[in-house]
Order: structure tokens, then C-alpha cells, then sequence
């Protein structure tokens, strides 16, 4: 086991990305949790990746304004739609997000299936390379955070289930190339699970704080045993969350998580 590689320099940027996806995740993971719309982070996320794979099979930049564009727009499209659904199929929302998914999962497979270099694509957008995030991103999307959430907070309810779609798309649009499909899910929904029993400003932070000890531990994971970073980090994340749940639940006097 390497000590060595638990370097500041190496490690403290994604770590800081961590905590500011999750200062975005969680608040949203709460939102996606009373509302009973699980899988809506995975479709949309899936569909942003989806934009970011168009946009490789037309031979665009992957970091270039072009990708950001067209993972933006699908995002925005693919939530503009579930929008659409839930206010006209509110009983099928859940297996129209769930199909979204697997459509959009599908296309991107069909694009990529004569590029030699398709899986690596793919493995990379779906687990993610917080390892090789700097600062210019994370301030980049720290600011555009702080503007989705001064907009969602400010309008409050005004904000509808459409304009929550939409704040939503975009947050998700910008973490997903950083992180991954599967380690967004698990920012969103995760923490999430763990602080249910909670409510108000305390959940907020506590989500956070779990949320961060399992960023902490994954990327250490990672850099010590060499493994891939998003995974480590997910399964840090169901980790903390079991535990703090269950911590939680015997507070509480059951013995449930």
C-alpha cells in the first residue's frame, strides 16, 4: 500500500469538487426523493451523455463549448419532455423515466458501436474522472451551482415541477462529465436516503457531511489501492449512508436503517 499517494496536490481538488457537487446533489436528492421520481437524475443524466456522444460522433471537442452545448440541450430536452409527462401521465411518471433511460442508454450504445474507442468512451461517462477535475471546473461549476440554487430558492414553489426539471437538467449536465453517471445517482440519492428522517437546514447538512467523509474515503481508497476513483467513491457513499441511517434509526428507537 502506497502512503505516498495520498497527496494533497493530487487529491484535493476532486475532493473539493465533491463538496461542491454535493452542496448542489443533495438539496436536489431530497427534492427527487419526496416526490417520488427515483430514477429521474439517472434518465436525465443518461440523456446529457447521450448529447456528450452525438457530440463525439460529430468529431467536436469532448471539453469544447460545442459538447457542453448539445449535453446542455439534450439534458434540457429529455427534462422538457418528463416535464411534459408528469403533468399529462402523473401514474406513469416512474416507468416513463425508467424507459427514457433505457432509450437514451440504447442510442448511445448504437453510436458508439463501430468506434474502436467506443467503450472507453463510454466506461469514462458513465464512471466518471473526478481524479483529472481542476480548478478552473470546479469554480466553473461552483458558480453555475450558485445560480441554480439562488433561482430555485428564491422562487420557491413558483418554481413549478417544470422549472424544477430544468434547474435540475442543468445541474446534472454539469456534473455528469465530471463525475459520471453512477456516482451523480449516488450524490443525489444516497445522502439522501441516509438524512430521510431529518428535515430542514440540519438534513442539508448532514447529507453533506456523510456525503463528504465518503468522498474523503473513496478517493482515498482509490489513490491507495489504485482503483478507479467514481466506483470507490459509490460505494463509500452506500457505505456512509447505511451507516448513518442506522445510526439514525436506533437514535430513534427502531432498528431499521
Amino acid at each position: 500500500m502506497n502512503w505516498t499517494a495520498l497527496d494533497p496536490a493530487l487529491l484535493g481538488v476532486p475532493f473539493l469538487a465533491g463538496l461542491v457537487i454535493l452542496a448542489t446533489h443533495v438539496p436536489l436528492g431530497r427534492r427527487v426523493l419526496a416526490r417520488g421520481i427515483i430514477f429521474l437524475d439517472l434518465a436525465v443524466a443518461q440523456i446529457a451523455v447521450l448529447g456528450v456522444i452525438v457530440a463525439h460522433t460529430l468529431g467536436w471537442e469532448t471539453r469544447g463549448w460545442q459538447t457542453e452545448l448539445a449535453a446542455a440541450g439534450a439534458a434540457l430536452a429529455g427534462a422538457g419532455f418528463l416535464a411534459f409527462c408528469e403533468a399529462r401521465w402523473p401514474d406513469i411518471q416512474e416507468a416513463l423515466i425508467g424507459s427514457a433511460f433505457a432509450v437514451a442508454a440504447s442510442l448511445a450504445a448504437l453510436l458508439l458501436a463501430n468506434d474502436p474507442h467506443g467503450g472507453e468512451q463510454l466506461s469514462a461517462l458513465l464512471a466518471g474522472q473526478i481524479l483529472w477535475a481542476d480548478s478552473a471546473q470546479v469554480a466553473g461549476i461552483a458558480a453555475l451551482y450558485a445560480l441554480l440554487l439562488g433561482a430555485w430558492w428564491l422562487a420557491g414553489e413558483r418554481l413549478g415541477g417544470f422549472g424544477f426539471y430544468l434547474v435540475f437538467a442543468l445541474a446534472i449536465t454539469a456534473s455528469v462529465q465530471l463525475i459520471g453517471v453512477y456516482l451523480v445517482f449516488a450524490s443525489l440519492i444516497l445522502p439522501a436516503l441516509a438524512t430521510r428522517r431529518q428535515s430542514g437546514t440540519r438534513a442539508l447538512a448532514a447529507g453533506i457531511a456523510v456525503g463528504g467523509a465518503a468522498y474523503a474515503a473513496g478517493l482515498a481508497a482509490s489513490a491507495l489501492l489504485d482503483l478507479p476513483a467514481g466506483p470507490a467513491i459509490v460505494v463509500a457513499l452506500a457505505t456512509a449512508s447505511f451507516l448513518a441511517a442506522r445510526r439514525q434509526a436506533v437514535a430513534l428507537g427502531g432498528t431499521r436503517p
